[in-house]
C-alpha cells in the first residue's frame, strides 16, 4: 500500500521533469519551432485543397504549384498592406490628433466645469492613435518576422503536401500494435483537418464582414483591420475583443463616437452569428474549450512561441484535446480543457 505511493509519486515528478525540459527546449529553438509548426498548419489547410484538385484530376505537382504561389502571392500582399498602412498613417497622424483634441475638449471643458480637472496631455497620451496602430501593426509583424523563412516555410510545405498521404501510413507501421490505433489516428488526423478548414472558413467570413461593414462606415485602413479580424478570429472570445479595440479607437478619432459605436457594434454582430450560430452549425458541440482554458493557453503559446503562438494558441490547444480524446488514458484530461458543464 505504501509502496505504491513513492512510485506514483516518482511517475509524476519525472512527467513534470521531462515536460519541463520539452518546453524548455522549444523555447530555446522557436526559431526554427515556429516556421515548422506554421508549415504544419499551412500544409493541413492546404491538403484539402489538393485532394479537390486531384479529383478533378490536375497532378499533384501542378496543382501544388498553384498553391504555392497563391501563398507567395498572400505572403507579399500582407507585407505590402502593413507597409503600406503604417506610412499612410504616419502621413495622417497629424490630423488625427487634431480630430482627437477637438472632440475632447468639449469633455474636458464640462468636467473642468464640475471642478474635475484632468491634465489634456494625460488623456491625449492614453488615448494616442499612434498607440492604436501598433497594437493593429504589432501582432502582423510578429508573423511577418516568420515571413522572413518563406524559403523554408515553402520547401517544408512542399515536402508535407507531397507526402501527406503517406504521413498516416507511416504512423500506423511505426505503433507496436497499428489494428487498435488505426481508428484513432484516423480521428485524430481527420478532426485537427476538420477543425482547421472549418475555422479558417469562418474567420474568412467574420473578415469580410468586418471589413463591408468598416467600408460602410468609412473607417480607415478596411482591409487592415479586415486582415487582423481574420486572423484574430483563431482565438475565440478574446481574439475578437482585440480586433476591435484598435478598429473602434480609429472609428471615434476619426469619424465620432457614433461611428465608434456603429464599429463596435459591427464586430459584436459579426463575431456572435459566425461564432455562436455558424460555427457550431458546422463545426458541432464536441470541439469547444473553456473560456478558461482559451484564455490560459493565449498567455502560454505566446509566452512560448511569441506572436504566432497567440494565434494559433486555440488551434495548438485544440490538437492537444484532440489527441487526448484519441487516448483512452488522456480523455480525463480532455474533459478538463473542454466547455462542458
Amino acid at each position: 500500500m505504501h509502496s505504491s505511493q513513492p512510485s506514483m509519486a516518482l511517475k509524476t515528478f519525472v512527467l513534470l521533469a521531462s515536460l519541463f525540459i520539452v518546453l524548455a527546449g522549444i523555447k530555446l529553438a522557436s526559431t526554427v519551432v515556429i516556421p515548422f509548426i506554421l508549415s504544419v498548419f499551412i500544409a493541413v489547410l492546404m491538403n484539402p485543397m489538393v485532394v479537390a484538385m486531384g479529383r478533378i484530376r490536375i497532378p499533384k505537382v501542378v496543382s501544388i504549384i498553384i498553391i504555392m504561389t497563391l501563398l507567395v502571392l498572400a505572403g507579399m500582399w500582407l507585407g505590402t498592406l502593413i507597409g503600406s498602412s503604417i506610412k499612410e498613417f504616419t502621413v495622417q497622424l497629424p490630423s488625427y490628433r487634431q480630430k482627437l483634441v477637438g472632440q475632447f475638449t468639449w469633455v474636458l471643458t464640462y468636467l473642468a466645469q464640475h471642478n474635475i480637472i484632468l491634465s489634456q496631455e494625460v488623456i491625449f497620451s492614453y488615448l494616442d492613435p499612434a498607440k492604436a496602430m501598433s497594437l493593429a501593426t504589432n501582432m502582423l509583424s510578429g508573423v511577418g518576422g516568420v515571413m522572413g523563412n518563406l524559403f523554408l516555410i515553402i520547401l517544408t510545405v512542399i515536402f508535407m503536401l507531397f507526402e501527406a498521404q503517406s504521413i498516416p501510413n507511416r504512423l500506423h507501421l511505426a505503433l507496436d500494435d497499428p489494428q487498435n490505433r488505426l481508428k484513432q489516428i484516423d480521428q485524430f488526423l481527420q478532426s485537427v483537418n476538420q477543425y482547421m478548414v472549418i475555422k479558417t472558413m469562418v474567420s474568412l467570413g467574420t473578415g469580410a464582414i468586418v471589413g463591408i461593414g468598416l467600408w460602410i462606415i468609412g473607417v480607415d485602413y478596411v482591409m487592415l483591420w479586415a486582415v487582423i479580424a481574420f486572423l484574430l478570429n483563431y482565438i475565440p472570445n478574446i481574439g475578437s475583443i482585440i480586433a476591435a479595440v484598435p478598429a473602434v479607437a480609429i472609428a471615434l478619432i476619426q469619424l465620432g463616437p457614433g461611428a465608434a459605436g456603429a464599429t463596435a457594434l459591427l464586430y459584436l454582430v459579426a463575431n456572435t452569428v459566425m461564432g455562436n450560430v455558424i460555427e457550431p452549425r458546422f463545426m458541432g458541440k464536441g470541439l469547444g474549450l473553456s473560456t478558461l482554458v482559451v484564455f490560459l493557453s493565449l498567455i502560454f503559446w505566446g509566452w512560448l512561441l511569441g506572436s504566432v503562438g497567440m494565434l494559433l494558441s486555440v488551434p495548438l490547444t485544440m490538437v492537444v484535446k484532440i489527441a487526448l480524446e484519441s487516448s483512452e488514458n488522456g480523455k480525463h484530461l480532455a474533459v478538463l480543457l473542454s466547455d462542458k458543464g
